[in-house]
């Protein structure tokens, strides 16, 4: 295997992608999925390259460092894809510190582990950490947002991506670890968790949900636009 990529959260909605991408396209490349199986990760989304020969799946939270250790021991991963996260605003704000402890706390224990393994030599390593728009706060009627936009999360979920951002860009700056922060905007498509916009509404449109077009009637139309 010419190359060894840990990919965290990948069995959830955009990991899941990820991953069957890098298994399929990178035969040569050692593929770990690394993901803890909460609520929106589902093995099921991965079932077509689950005995691909290059895949592997350990199941582990990124908060507990020792896990991580033994993870890094036993492959040796050259690079790290950090898609690991809590990413749903609504359950942000009823209750932040979930999201403070995955996505600050455990970005950080990726990043130590990261660094001890590799800081003799960093070549030919990388920590891709994937976060999102919404840093950037709230657009107005025009515009959009560019690498040199300042930040201004108004979540708890938009500030505790904000922060894990940070960190990683200080691991950068204090010890020189190759990374890499990708700011997305919104995705939707198959395998997404239905807790989320566009799921939803198509699958309470499957299942005939009169609740759901009660509620649309009472919205200006102007709100999906």
């Amino acid at each position: 295997m010419s190359k060894t990529i840990i990919i965290t959260g990948g069995a959830g909605f955009i990991g899941s992608h990820v991953v069957r991408l890098f298994v399929s396209k990178y035969p040569e490349y050692k593929i770990i999925n690394l993901d803890v199986l909460t609520y929106a990760g589902n093995l099921e989304n991965l079932r077509d390259i689950e005995n691909a020969p290059n895949y592997l799946f350990e199941k582990v939270n990124i908060l507990n460092s020792d896990a991580l250790e033994n993870v890094f021991q036993e492959y040796k991963p050259d690079s790290i894809i950090h898609l690991a996260a809590e990413s749903h605003v609504d359950r942000s704000i009823l209750s932040p510190l979930d999201f403070v402890y995955t996505n600050v706390v455990g970005t950080v224990n990726l990043l130590n582990t990261s660094k001890k393994f590799w800081e003799k030599d960093y070549s030919g390593k990388l920590f891709y950490h994937v976060s999102t728009d919404e840093v950037y706060g709230a657009l107005g009627e025009t515009g959009f947002f560019t690498e040199e936009t300042s930040y201004d999360p108004h979540s708890p979920y938009s500030a505790s991506k904000a922060s894990s951002d940070h960190f990683v860009r200080a691991y950068y700056d204090t010890y020189r670890m190759p990374v890499v922060v990708s700011n997305c905007s919104n995705n939707y498509g198959p395998n997404h968790f239905p807790e989320k916009l566009i799921p939803l509404f198509i699958n309470n449109v499957i299942n005939k949900n009169h609740f759901l077009f009660m509620a649309m009637d009472s919205i200006p139309v102007t709100g999906f636009l």
